[in-house]
């Protein structure tokens, strides 16, 4: 029997919706699309995956800096010391670690390989063993600019063995083949990532649209497709993908959704009432369609605020979107602080908060992301 790959057979039972050969890659469409693809080079949505090197981690690696204490001997002499050590040799990148008494210490040191997170708020760092992904022990917090353990791993322990499954990719690459069709694999093909996420995971393949358009045989936006043209739901399908808080079980593998597409159709719906306040992932397009803003405005969308060729602008700076329905006046506040409460509606209405499920446990410490609420009320 001829071996089938994983990707091909999905294909055949009608689960991908093209093969990697229709696809043309970020280089086909900047050589068009420079006015919007060279911005978005910078963006944190396609910083959200690199390769490692020394420009794309975050954390330091000199002396003094480079090591997270997470057990100190001498103040417990009945268990091990543990740390780990950030080094930098031969022009790769180790996180080290580290237990035991002097004379009597265990070391484990993996590779940083890939880079997940652009940094806004941290990043964590995977590596690879064999076809296997996994995620390494250490992470980078960009608050206080500090090594902390990964969230997801047990503090004081020594472990490298959490699994980096498909949906998670998903969320922070283009592409990758799982090599298994088991959901909670991580075994892939190394040379099929595509890090960041990249033009074609909104536009979709472009390669027909390319051939097309370098023929001069095509109209403008033929064979692609253009999320502003999506109907409201669809365009907040997009990005409910990966900023819809974790909708664990899947109809459909990862990387298989269809821009333009129901989500309701790949991935279950939440369940129950959305958490007031950010959780996993943030919700944000939940929280946002529970915003009156929203609910009185139809043709309000994640893109009403967000240019997503662009990179993030001050939060402050979106007020301007808001005072394109508000009128200052008719703010509560606005007999105290005058005119100048135009320069920020976004701190009182769409507060910073830290999230409730994500959290780093680090030498007993429970460091927590902060992430902006999207419900848009008044809050106390």
């Amino acid at each position: 029997m001829v071996p089938v790959s994983v990707t091909l057979l999905l294909a055949l039972l009608g689960f991908f919706p093209a093969q990697r050969n229709t696809y043309a890659g970020d280089a086909a469409c900047l050589s068009c699309h420079q006015d919007q693809s060279d911005p978005y080079q910078h963006t944190a949505h396609h910083l959200t995956s690199q390769p490692a090197n020394k420009d794309s981690i975050l954390g330091s690696f000199r002396d003094g800096s480079n090591v997270l204490m997470i057990a100190d001997p001498a103040k417990a002499a009945d268990n091990p010391g543990l740390y780990f050590k950030m080094e930098a040799r031969n022009n790769a990148y180790y996180q080290t670690a580290v237990a035991g008494w002097p004379g009597h210490l265990q070391q484990r040191s993996e590779r940083m390989d890939v880079v997940i997170g652009s940094g806004v708020r941290g990043q964590s760092y995977l590596y690879w063993h064999g076809e296997q992904l996994f995620e390494l022990p250490v992470s980078y917090w960009s608050d206080g600019g500090r090594w902390i353990n990964s969230p997801g791993y047990k503090d004081g322990t020594m472990n490298f063995t959490r699994a980096v499954t498909p949906r998670c990719l998903e969320c922070h690459a283009t592409y990758i083949e799982p090599l298994s069709l088991d959901p909670l694999t991580n075994r892939y093909d190394q040379k099929s990532l595509v890090v960041g996420i990249a033009c074609e995971r909104c536009h979709g393949p472009g390669a027909d649209h390319v051939a097309l358009e370098r023929t001069k045989a095509s109209t403008a936006g033929e064979a692609i497709l253009n999320p502003a043209k999506f109907s409201r739901d669809r365009q907040a399908d997009l990005c409910a993908l990966c900023h819809n808080g974790i909708r664990r079980e899947e109809f459909a593998p990862a990387f298989s959704f269809v821009p333009g597409k129901p989500l309701d159709n790949y991935l279950q719906p939440n369940a129950g009432e959305i958490a007031a306040h950010p959780d996993v992932h943030g919700n944000q397009v939940g929280l946002l369609q529970k915003s009156r803003c929203y609910l009185s405005s139809p043709k309000m969308s994640c893109s009403t605020c967000h240019n997503v060729h662009q990179p993030e602008r001050p939060a402050a700076a979106y007020s301007d979107r808001c005072l394109s329905c508000h009128q200052v006046e008719s703010c509560g506040m606005s007999k105290t602080m005058g005119h100048k409460i135009a320069d920020n509606c976004i701190d009182c209405h769409m507060p910073v908060e830290p999230t409730n499920a994500i959290a780093s446990q680090t030498a007993g410490e429970v460091v927590r992301p902060k992430m902006r609420n999207h419900w848009i009320k008044v809050y106390p």
